[in-house]
């Protein structure tokens, strides 16, 4: 008998331990397999980290202040979306250039696969600047794409304005893509397809007039459309252009560029009355440029430096698109020391890029004059400064936005005076942001217009 409780004892040893060794192993290769995700705020089940996201500040503002607790690489699940976020330089640089290629895919939104025709693309008495910034805007897109002020302008610009507005933020369809019932739930499919439905309508209005033109063989001076319908009618297999790639196109124009443009345009007045030695500043230079000039062209706008460090502060300080569009990575990377495996949602905070204390003295300061010496451009290898992104995504409209925001700024501040209707103080000017299509303010700016003769 003890004979066989020996053997046992052995054998159970002997079976034992391979087995322990064998455990230890595996869940030493469970561990040793897991991705080293970024860091990032506890999560509860179903909405993960969503609740970070539910006070009174804007996305983009919450992101910031948890970065600053997280780091500069920060990873959230947002529902089902696995995310990252980037809010330094340093990072963005590393992801921008040595990892540019794998994070160059578009992220699937809702709102974007709407407008986008499912992504067959490529904004003396007081006085309304925020409606009449718009309607600029809307009317210098419209003739670049139509070759004339818009016909349905204003059936059109309220429309483009609505769905700018209901598109903004993190919409809870986009976070559950799996929950296929949530978008008819919400409502904002709904809403966004009628909108677009109308828009549609005008687009195919405008359309057959070009084509039309284009049958009777008028020809004239080439605007976007005609452009694309030259491209569409040759056929080309290397450069195969559809009716919706046309639309799209199109709508790309007008909600990146009348947005984008008219918030930059906003925020710098804004900044502007808030800060009156700035504005002094610019008028002065621009008066004394262009003395005895009735119009300033385009062309004359090399000539003036200050109002360009204005619009640079503005962007830095009120980037319009403050998380820029979101990027897929599409097979596993390593950036910064961690882990992002494929599908993961890639999000640049460029609000908290452009304000990093790291890279700015005062970095939420307005002052315009931190870019007279310092080099620092849109484009190229500054990536403490990425008002319109970088890589192989950057907006590809930069030069016309920003001739467009110069140009009416240099215009506004060279002819008028300007101050706050009813006594109201600089001080006193409410910044407070909403998020659309573009950050912009929260309430239109009234300011009272003065006439300044040259």
């Amino acid at each position: 008998m003890e004979l066989q409780s020996s053997s046992f004892l052995i054998i159970s040893l002997i079976l034992i331990v391979p087995l322990l060794n064998l455990i230890s192993r595996f869940c030493t290769s469970r561990r040793n397999s897991r991705p080293k995700l970024p860091p990032g705020p506890w999560k509860l089940p179903l909405i993960g980290s969503l609740h970070h996201l539910s006070g009174s500040s804007l996305p983009h503002y919450a992101l910031r202040n948890l970065a600053r607790k997280y780091g500069p690489m920060m990873h959230l699940q947002l529902g089902e979306i696995s995310a990252v976020v980037i809010s330094s330089p340093r990072v963005a640089k590393e992801l921008l250039t040595t990892h540019d290629l794998a994070f160059s895919s578009r992220a699937r939104l809702q709102s974007l696969a709407i407008i986008t025709y499912n992504y067959q693309d490529i904004v003396l008495a007081p006085y309304d600047l925020t409606q009449k910034v718009f309607s600029y805007t809307n009317d210098v897109i419209c003739r670049a794409a139509f070759g004339k002020s818009c016909g349905g302008k204003d059936e059109f610009l309220p429309l483009v304005i609505e769905f700018g507005n209901s598109s903004g933020g993190f919409d809870v369809a986009d976070l559950f893509p799996s929950v296929k019932f949530l978008p008819t739930v919400t409502g904002l499919r709904t809403k966004l397809m009628k909108l677009h439905h109308k828009i549609d309508q005008v687009l195919n209005i405008i359309i057959d007039e070009h084509m039309e033109k284009l049958k009777r063989g008028q020809h004239g001076e080439e605007d976007l459309v005609d452009v694309l319908l030259r491209f569409k009618q040759k056929g080309s297999a290397e450069f195969l252009v559809t009716m919706d790639n046309i639309k799209g196109i199109t709508l790309d124009m007008f909600f990146a560029g009348t947005h984008t443009t008219a918030a930059t345009v906003e925020f710098a007045m804004a900044q502007m009355i808030k800060h009156p030695h700035v504005m002094e500043k610019a008028q002065a230079e621009l008066r004394h440029v262009f003395r005895g000039k009735d119009r300033i062209l385009e062309s004359d706008l090399e000539k003036v430096s200050y109002l360009k460090m204005v619009i640079k502060e503005t962007l830095r300080l009120n980037p319009p698109v403050p998380l820029l569009l979101p990027r897929d990575c599409k097979d596993w990377q390593k950036v910064y020391g961690y882990d992002i495996p494929p599908k993961t949602e890639i999000i640049l905070n460029a609000l908290a890029i452009n304000r990093d204390p790291e890279y700015w003295d005062n970095a939420e300061a307005f002052e315009p004059e931190r870019f007279a010496e310092s080099g620092i451009e849109f484009i190229g290898t500054n990536f403490e400064f990425i008002p319109f992104g970088g890589g192989r995504r950057m907006c590809p409209g930069i030069s016309f936005g920003l001739a467009t925001v110069e140009l009416l700024l240099a215009q506004l501040l060279y002819h008028f005076n300007w101050e706050l209707p009813d006594g109201l103080q600089h001080q006193d000017l409410d910044m407070t942001e909403i998020l659309g299509l573009a950050a912009k303010r929260k309430n239109d700016l009234y300011l009272v217009a003065t006439s300044h003769k040259s």
